[in-house]
């Protein structure tokens, strides 16, 4: 089994920033993509920034130029950094990993969430 751990949500006022950190740990043979998907209560869980393992980066069009994503590969850890926040970015973030457990197993793993909540 892999586990993805996060940390870094919290509170935080309009225009403000938080850095997310999610490591993932367990049976894993290599890392393919991992990204940053996020959902608020009522609506859909939409992909906010997403890296290969080459480094490929995409965002959604809300976020870009606000939000950064970036990966450790030593340590099997995704980041988000997100500046300029806006109550809209208030949801809760989930990492996401495409982990190679072994040359032949592969599995899309998630971690628990974490809340960011952007206040007015």
């Amino acid at each position: 089994q892999v586990q993805l751990v996060e940390s870094g949500g919290g509170l935080v006022q309009t225009g403000g920033s938080l850095r997310l950190s999610c490591a993932a740990s367990g049976s894993i043979f290599s890392i393919n993509a991992m990204g940053w998907y996020r959902q608020a209560p009522g609506k859909q869980r939409e992909l906010v920034a997403a890296i290969s393992n080459g480094g490929s980066t995409n965002y959604a069009d809300s976020v870009k130029g606000r939000f950064t994503i970036s990966r450790d590969n030593a340590k099997n850890t995704v980041y988000l950094q997100m500046n300029s926040l806006k109550p809209e970015d208030t949801a809760v973030y989930y990492c996401n990993a495409d982990v190679n457990r072994s040359t032949w197993r592969r599995n899309i793993y998630w971690g628990q969430g974490t809340q960011v909540t952007v206040s007015s």
